[in-house]
């Protein structure tokens, strides 16, 4: 019987306070504590204005080699390793797969999105492709990936090796239960470790940027009020108190 690892769930405090700032704001946030490309280039926002913030679950692929893979697709299903990646789906989780960037292997489809529909994931990010377009978008499924293919996931020439471990998805590690924060912007990693002190920047960011979108709106200078300059931020202090 295949086994795989599950995670370790981050508090649920620390993913709620997460999805009160949008992808960019944590992504510059982070740039700005040292971790300076969390982005995960190559996935793409499929299905517009949806957003997702949850822990992630991890699969990981590798090149075939016929001693190490025999496609087999039915032989025996629980030897497939994107199944088990969704058995350990709770509500709210996200799938995070290293497909390696291929464009010709649809990781999941119909079926599989169903299940992890069902299961309550909140959405899957992909460096490749997924397949069975027309269905999955009747599942309205936040999703970021490269594209679609009509082939199945181990068709062409990959397949899944592992599920939660380290993986690299679109240029950035992801290890198992980091946050994934996506949005129209694309997919970001946040590390537990660093969630609390983004968290803490990121609302102070936010809170500027509503006073500087403000005043900037009414034609004020970009010089004073875009990054807040010094001069302004008693101003900005006096903005805040009218606000609580």
């Amino acid at each position: 019987m295949t086994h795989t690892p599950d995670i370790k769930r981050p508090p649920k405090d620390l993913i709620d306070a997460l999805k009160e700032i949008g992808a960019a704001t944590v992504a510059g946030t982070l740039g700005h504590m040292g971790f300076r490309s969390p982005h995960m280039v190559g996935p793409v926002a499929q299905n517009h204005g949806k957003s997702v913030v949850g822990p992630a679950l991890t699969l990981q692929f590798l090149p075939q080699r016929p001693d190490l893979f025999d496609e087999g697709e039915y032989t025996d299903p629980e030897t497939q390793l994107h199944r088990h990646v969704l058995y350990h789906v709770q509500e709210g989780d996200v799938v995070v797969v290293d497909a390696r960037g291929d464009m010709r292997s649809g990781v999941f489809g119909d079926m599989m999105s169903t299940y992890f529909k069902g299961r309550g994931g909140a959405g899957i990010v992909i460096d490749g492709c997924m397949r069975d377009r027309p269905n999955v978008e009747k599942l309205d499924l936040p999703l970021w990936l490269r594209g679609w293919t009509p082939n199945y996931h181990v068709q062409t020439s990959i397949y899944p090796n592992a599920v939660n471990v380290p993986i690299a998805c679109g240029g950035v590690t992801v290890i198992p239960g980091d946050i994934i924060v996506a949005d129209d912007d694309g997919a970001v990693v946040v590390p537990v470790s660093m969630a609390p002190m983004v968290i803490e920047e990121a609302r102070k960011h936010h809170d500027w940027e509503e006073f500087s979108r403000e005043k900037l709106m009414q034609g004020a200078p970009l010089q004073r009020y875009y990054p807040l300059h010094d001069d302004a931020r008693g101003e900005y202090e006096a903005w805040r108190k009218t606000r609580r």
